[in-house]
């Protein structure tokens, strides 16, 4: 099992693996070992087309005798072209993701496996379009299996870990919302993942309470819309909902929030992250852009002064939270002297870093068939102006903590005497000695690098009261 991109899409993968291991397949080592591969992908770039179809390859060519079954966004967007390529068995789209492991457990030899998928055949209540598992052998290789993503109404998910080792499952990463009802010109997601969908708050209490009760810390909460949580619901919730929930009725000690729309950072969940110790302090809010006329033909649904006031609100609040932003360079249209009004705008604003990237044209989107579309070479060296540019915010936030005192959890221990951790307010440490994972410290910063700080602990484990009064 192999997942590519974002938060949400890895958080797809876990949720697939929980499907096939309850249906009596085991984990191979590799890609080598395996009898089938599953490939949840993603589609939001050309590049990641790229990485999906070179994985494909490699696997077939090391391991030619594997089953590939290709999953996740670019299958929703191009089953055809996936399908033609060698070693590809399954293809199987977002709408339909939730039958993946039916489907790939179903051709196991496995009698165990086919006497359970026997019986989860014979259940009632089929799903409309329902495909039979003996026509879907038949029909491969190359079965394609993608409907109208639209009509999906399936939310699956499950908390998903950093890393691969024990040391290193420290910060669970959990899914609360899938697709997006934005159509912003230059984005794919809205047609592969479907319309904005909310995993119920009982469920999220429980998965949260699961995390809890396994020996989790901290959990990152992420969504493909993350701060539409709730909008589907009728009556309709907001996402401060969610949060203050998760802070009632858990155990959990620190949640963190991971991308939320500028329009969704309301007062009160400003005001509910600032004023709770058990929420890191750590907003990213995507930009795009910095010019009003670019954000204008990305449809996007803020204006730069609205950008800037919600950021200023949030540094206000919180004087230590780390504020990134996403930021794309070379969007049709986008002029030096458009590239110059974004650059001073973010300039202008109190970030800490940046995710930059080069706009990537996506067929079927509206910024495809814009004119002026922006030379590479000219996209790719604003790309690099705009990281010296977040690399010099980086440094001069590190630099605010020399002498001073964070909070951190331990991630795993290194090779070089330090154990690598995360603040409370999102930046690398490294802290003398070797500590436990999953351990919450605090540290004194006592040396700051270009891109982490080296630390010592204080003495003893820091414990969050966590007093629980949901009903």
């Amino acid at each position: 099992m192999q997942s590519f991109g974002c938060r949400a899409t890895q958080a797809d993968g876990a949720a697939l693996e929980r499907q096939l291991a309850t249906r009596g397949m085991s984990q191979a080592h590799s890609a080598l070992d395996a009898d089938v591969v599953v490939l949840n992908t993603c589609t939001v770039t050309a590049a990641a087309d790229h990485d999906a179809r070179a994985s494909i390859r490699r696997i077939h060519r090391e391991n030619p005798d594997a089953k590939i079954l290709v999953t996740g966004c670019y299958a929703q967007r191009a089953p055809q072209e996936i399908a033609s390529l060698a070693g590809v068995t399954w293809v199987v789209g977002n709408s339909h993701k939730h039958r993946v492991a039916e489907i790939a457990a179903a051709d196991e030899l496995n009698p165990a496996v086919q006497a359970q998928q026997r019986d989860h055949d014979g259940q009632s209540g089929q799903p409309q379009n329902f495909v039979s598992l003996e026509s879907v052998a038949l029909s491969a290789p190359a079965f394609t299996l993608v409907g109208d993503i639209f009509a999906h109404t399936e939310l699956i998910a499950a908390p998903v870990f950093a890393g691969d080792s024990i040391a290193e499952k420290t910060r669970p990463n959990l899914k609360v919302q899938d697709g997006c009802d934005n159509r912003c010109s230059f984005c794919i997601i809205p047609s592969v993942r479907g319309q904005s969908r909310s995993m119920k708050l009982d469920r999220v209490i429980e998965e949260a309470n699961a995390l809890v009760s396994a020996g989790y810390r901290e959990i990152v909460l992420s969504g493909i819309n993350l701060g539409r949580w709730g909008r589907d619901f009728q009556p309709q919730q907001r996402f401060e909902n969610l949060v203050r929930a998760l802070l009632e009725c858990t155990g959990i000690e620190k949640i963190r929030i991971s991308s939320v729309e500028p329009m969704d950072w309301s007062d009160h969940l400003i005001a509910l992250v600032a004023g709770s110790p058990r929420i890191a302090k750590h907003a990213h809010i995507p930009l795009q852009s910095g010019s009003d006329r670019i954000l204008r033909r990305m449809h996007r649904k803020y204006r730069p002064w609205h950008y800037a006031e919600k950021i200023r609100k949030i540094r206000e609040a919180m004087p230590d939270a780390a504020i990134g932003a996403d930021v794309m360079v070379g969007f049709p249209g986008e002029t030096d002297e458009l590239f110059e009004e974004s650059r001073s705008f973010i300039d202008q604003l109190p970030l800490t870093y940046l995710h930059v990237f080069t706009y990537s044209s996506r067929p079927g989107t509206p910024s495809a068939a814009m004119p002026d579309q922006v030379p590479v070479h000219v996209a790719r060296q604003r790309n690099r102006i705009l990281r010296e540019q977040a690399a010099g915010k980086s440094r001069a936030f590190l630099g605010n903590f020399v002498g001073r005192s964070l909070e951190v959890i331990t991630l795993q221990a290194g090779g070089d005497g330090f154990t690598e951790a995360l603040s409370d307010n999102f930046l690398k440490v490294r802290v003398a000695g070797r500590h436990e994972a999953n351990n919450i410290l605090t540290v004194d910063v006592t040396e700051v690098g270009d891109e982490d700080m080296v630390a010592v602990a204080q003495e003893g484990i820091v414990a969050h009261a966590v007093q629980q009064s949901c009903a």
